[in-house]
């Protein structure tokens, strides 16, 4: 074998060209294109899911806590639905009904909050008679699209603006 088709024969195992990179390289581009915005729409709706069973579980314990404490109503605020489970028995500001990131108001792209609440007093004691939860995406259109309330009776709505205007029932 001469020297000349040794280094020919070396030149051309040598590798891939430019040009079949760049077409490589091309098609990854163009995968993940169409890829990435379908994926997106699955986290979002995921969330969406996530949030609306998250308002059911407030519900449900919102329920439960009445029904613990009868003399404060409602809780008012999440972080008394949560608690720590190792820092004793349940209290009022504490009934460890509800999960800690629940509790803390952000969970899964979505934050939670009580609010309208409507009190009486008895007794010189607040009484919660009724509530609203509001779950609104943390960043619309990435976390979520939708904003989500509900209140005493159950039922939830949703704002397809995001917000807190929740006007539509969830089907």
């Amino acid at each position: 074998m001469s020297t000349q088709s040794i280094r020919t024969r070396i030149h051309q195992e040598a590798g891939f060209t430019l040009m079949e990179l760049l077409i490589v390289m091309s098609l990854i581009l163009i995968i993940m294109a169409i890829a990435i915005p379908g994926y997106q729409g699955i986290i979002r709706r995921g969330n969406e899911l996530s949030a609306l069973g998250s308002l059911k579980t407030i519900n449900e314990e919102e329920l439960q806590y009445q029904s613990t404490y009868p003399q404060f109503g409602y809780a008012c605020n999440l972080a008394y639905l949560g608690g720590d489970k190792a820092a004793g028995p349940p209290t009022p500001t504490s009934a460890q009904l509800i999960p800690n990131d629940l509790a803390s108001g952000q969970k899964q792209g979505y934050t939670f909050a009580v609010t309208n609440c409507v009190k009486s007093t008895v007794n010189n004691q607040d009484v919660i008679q009724d509530y609203e939860i509001t779950a609104v995406p943390q960043s619309k259109g990435h976390s979520g699209n939708r904003g989500f309330c509900s209140d005493s009776e159950g039922v939830i709505k949703y704002d397809p603006q995001g917000g807190t205007n929740c006007t539509l029932p969830v089907q």
